[in-house]
């Protein structure tokens, strides 16, 4: 199961304290799973950005707990900068990561906002995809007159969305914080092979959402046109969502164009680098490379990766790790220095590095694992890492069909059905150690303390709670193994003709997997005192254990069809 990922990137009006900024670092981090990126103070802005990432409902905390420390520390009516600014927080974006759409980001900063203004006391605006009024989009419209236009706001129509009928003194200390939900920025500087400032600022006009001024004629020292109204006009650039700007980098020797992708959603960075391409080429220049400035999404990357391979006519249905390496090749992104997946890219900076997993094991070591003394992993792992087995060996034909020699023009079609395996493989891989997982939280249930009847009965509801849940995942394991023998089949029909055996050794490890799933299913179901519970789990349980037994038998058949 994916993770809600979210990044949050609070901006505190204060950049010259670091003991303040440190207690409101303290209040963040006291939230458990929070990781802090960054911390930039500014001291001609006095203001300082903090960088955070986390799983959605963790982030959302510690965001509550930073602003409401801000508004105790920070004293707006003393507080002076070059950046404008309306409160103690003055803007606090959430941005979506992985697992989470931007829907559903936007629901959970307008959610933060309510919680901020009504139980911190801090009102506050929705701004960006948060806005609850179209026009408070833009952040400037929240921000019309600052901290200090504030108080003739409020009990009007443009008044905060939360905590706006009243100035309180609350508000007179700390201002108003502007909730929001965004997409993710990317900075990036594209190599050129060339030392001209000027081309490469030619590139970024070319490219950038603003674009260039137009001139009289034409000409790049032609007099500025202007509208009716006076207005400047202008010639858009080919890249919505793009800021750009070309320049020398002493250090490297060479010019870049420098940009800010604002929307990955309106263009993906793939898109981006190959625009950047496209634009210098015409310029007779040649873009070497590209390095990444900050950090990004895996995602970012992984469809990068996809796009670079179904250029190439290649299947798309491979690890994520080849995925991530394709990408990297394709834009060039380690040409002035390694590129570091582990420092670059936020998903995995996020893993606990500490924690073994059973999927990380060597096969040697996961074997001795299983037979060792402890009861995890059992056979409820052992279920899933099969079944992921099957999808693995169904993936395997997929990709050697999508480029057999004289099936070049199947290759999308293969490459739809590895894809598809990845996503099976995956969730298996995933329940591999959730399965032990689920066991281990029974087991601390059973150490909850039970002197007096209250905690006797929280315990005795925990153990329910838990035994459901380790119920369920099993189940689960059943149904994303069900689906490898849809996987499994089609490529023992169709797939070449000479991995057909291992498209049904696939079947036979998704059968194992179904079954061994279904006994761990069953024996956690029994220790649930409330049937109504699991009655539909069991029904349907059951019904795939037959069904799995019916589907390995057609498949090895079509199988024995084609080697006999």
């Amino acid at each position: 199961m994916l993770k809600k990922i979210v990044e949050c990137v609070p901006n505190f009006s204060e950049g010259y304290d670091m003991g303040v900024i440190k207690q409101i670092t303290d209040a963040i981090e006291s939230v458990e799973g929070i990781k802090i990126l960054d911390v930039d103070p500014g001291e001609a802005t006095n203001r300082t950005v903090v960088t955070f990432v986390g799983e959605v409902n963790a982030v959302v905390e510690a965001a509550y707990l930073g602003v409401v420390k801000a508004a105790e520390l920070i004293d707006m009516r003393k507080h002076h900068g070059e950046h404008p600014r309306m409160g103690a927080t003055d803007v606090c974006p959430l941005i979506p990561i992985s697992g989470i759409t931007m829907e559903e980001t936007a629901e959970y900063a307008r959610a933060l906002a309510k919680r901020i203004a009504l139980e911190g006391g801090v009102p506050t605006y929705c701004y960006e995809g948060a806005a609850i009024i179209p026009e408070r989009k833009k952040l400037a419209v929240c921000r019309k007159g600052e901290y200090e236009g504030l108080k003739a706001r409020f009990g009007t129509s443009e008044m905060p969305d939360f905590g706006g009928e009243v100035w309180t003194d609350r508000a007179e200390g700390s201002g108003c914080t502007a909730v929001g939900a965004r997409d993710f920025l990317i900075a990036i500087n594209y190599n050129l092979n060339t030392t001209s400032t000027r081309r490469a600022n030619a590139i970024a006009y070319d490219v950038r959402e603003r674009g260039r001024a137009m001139r009289e004629g034409g000409s790049p020292v032609g007099k500025i046109m202007k509208d009716e109204a006076g207005k400047e006009m202008r010639i858009a650039g080919s890249l919505k969502g793009c800021a750009a700007i070309g320049w020398f980098i002493k250090e490297y020797g060479i010019a870049q164009v420098s940009m800010n992708i604002t929307s990955v959603a309106v263009t993906p960075l793939h898109v981006a680098f190959e625009e950047v391409v496209a634009k210098s080429a015409a310029r007779g220049i040649r873009v070497t490379g590209a390095e990444v400035i900050g950090l990004m999404p895996k995602s970012t990357l992984t469809e990068a990766g996809k796009y670079f391979l179904r250029k190439q006519n290649r299947s798309v249905g491979i690890s994520e790790s080849e995925l991530i390496k394709i990408a990297v090749k394709s834009m060039g992104l380690d040409d002035l220095k390694p590129f570091d997946v582990n420092s670059k890219v936020i998903e995995y900076m996020l893993e606990d590095k500490a924690e073994e997993k059973l999927v990380d094991m060597t096969c040697t070591g996961f074997a001795e694992e299983t037979a060792s003394e402890s009861p995890a992993p059992g056979g409820g792992s052992i279920a899933a890492y099969m079944g992921a087995l099957g999808a693995a060996l169904g993936i395997m034909v997929a990709n050697l069909s999508s480029h057999k020699a004289g099936w070049d023009a199947r290759w999308e079609e293969f490459s739809n059905v590895a894809e598809k395996g990845q996503s099976v493989m995956s969730e298996l891989l995933y329940l591999v150690d959730e399965d032990t997982r689920s066991f281990n939280l029974i087991m601390d249930c059973f150490g909850m303390p039970k002197k007096t009847d209250e905690e006797k009965a929280a315990r005795a509801a925990a153990i329910q709670d838990a035994t459901l849940y380790a119920t369920q995942i099993p189940f689960r394991v059943m149904q994303a193994s069900m689906s490898v023998f849809d996987i499994v089949e089609l490529m023992a029909k169709e797939g070449n003709p000479n991995s057909v055996t291992d498209a049904g050794v696939g079947a036979l490890a998704a059968r194992s997997a179904v079954l061994g799933a279904w006994l761990n299913v069953r024996i956690n179901a029994a220790g649930i005192k409330d049937k109504s519970r699991v009655e539909a789990i069991l029904a349907d349980a059951a019904n795939m254990a037959k069904q799995a037994q019916v589907r390995e038998t057609a498949i090895i058949e079509i199988v024995s069809s084609k080697i006999d």
